[in-house]
């Protein structure tokens, strides 16, 4: 984490855990790590990873893990079943035991209760059936994604605000664009290219999901500002956008002012704020995106994964099978 030290670091990796949005921002920095390790060791043949699986499921896939590849390590939830007959009072919750049923008109839910090992292979490390080739975006320089404004402009107005086009950046005092929590409006200067409208766009529809008078995060200017452009980040990777045009401020310049949390601490809370953050608003648009580090099936379709029961942006499921040849 602390290597993160400036705006290209941060960028390089939220460009990277846009491909692995659904594994949380601390699991895609160790698969990260991990697989940079053993290329520089010549034990893999990509710089990058591409795809990553757990034993069992490249089993399913119709590939196998080499002999002697070792998965990396990273960590997985682990989820336990709550009960409530008044599931609006948080103290009426209980644990149930393992087979233990629900009382009669009992509701029952999913709770991450802690984390265990667990390992991935990379698709490099693995032979077998070929992956299928999915599509991919691409985008000329300047140009937006097809449907991608339309999509977060409907989730700016169902969160209640209204979108303003200004003629220039003087109208909203010099910015690209704004968020006005009172007056329930974000404004976007309609001078910029269409790629760098959706990016303030999306940027600004991260303050209305994040952020605003009873947000925690509002609190702090420097962070709030480095999640909204992060979340743009990661959604126009997401899309195949030139990101170079994203500016993020060393991390110098936001993680260490934070009274009472060490850099470390607040770069993993706020990465994963971030991660978070984007895959909601990603899985709510219907546009054509990057894959999600999920090898496809052989029909193209992604094997399912469970959620974790703790939001739909963390299903962080990977196979816990321990072996001799294992990180």
């Amino acid at each position: 984490m602390q290597e993160l030290v400036t705006g290209d670091d941060w960028k390089r990796a939220l460009e990277f855990a846009a491909n692995f949005r659904s594994r949380s921002f601390n699991n895609t920095l160790l698969i990260y790590a991990q697989h940079a390790e053993a290329y520089e060791r010549g034990l893999v043949a990509v710089a990058l990873p591409s795809y990553v699986a757990g034993f069992k499921q490249w089993r399913v896939i119709g590939r196998h893990v080499r002999a002697g590849q070792k998965g990396y390590g990273i960590f997985a939830p682990v989820t336990a079943r709550f009960a409530s007959s008044f599931p609006s009072e948080v103290s009426s919750w209980r644990r149930l035991a393992r087979g233990e049923r629900p009382r009669t008109g009992e509701v029952v839910r999913a709770r991450m209760v802690g984390v265990r090992p667990a390992y991935v292979w990379d698709v490099s490390q693995t032979d077998g059936a070929p992956i299928p080739e999915l599509p991919m975006p691409s985008l000329l320089s300047g140009e937006e994604p097809p449907g991608l404004r339309d999509g977060l402009t409907t989730l700016v107005e169902a969160a209640g605000f209204r979108i303003l086009h200004t003629a220039d950046a003087a109208s909203i005092g010099g910015a690209n664009g704004r968020t006005d929590f009172v007056g329930q409006t974000v404004a976007v200067r309609a001078d910029m290219d269409p790629a760098a409208q959706v990016k303030t766009l999306a940027h600004e529809l991260a303050h209305v999901q994040m952020h605003g008078a009873d947000r925690d995060a509002s609190s702090h200017r420097g962070i709030s500002e480095v999640e909204a452009e992060s979340v743009a980040l990661m959604i126009g990777a997401a899309h195949g956008m030139d990101t170079s045009g994203y500016t993020i401020p060393y991390v110098s310049a936001w993680a260490t002012s934070v009274e009472g949390r060490t850099v470390t601490e607040v770069v993993r809370e706020t990465g994963e704020r971030a991660r978070q953050a984007a895959a909601k608003i990603l899985d709510h648009l219907d546009t054509a995106q990057i894959r999600l580090g999920d090898p496809p099936l052989p029909d193209g379709s992604l094997p399912s994964r469970p959620s974790a029961g703790i939001g739909p942006a963390s299903p962080d499921r990977p196979d816990v099978r321990h072996e001799a040849r294992s990180l």
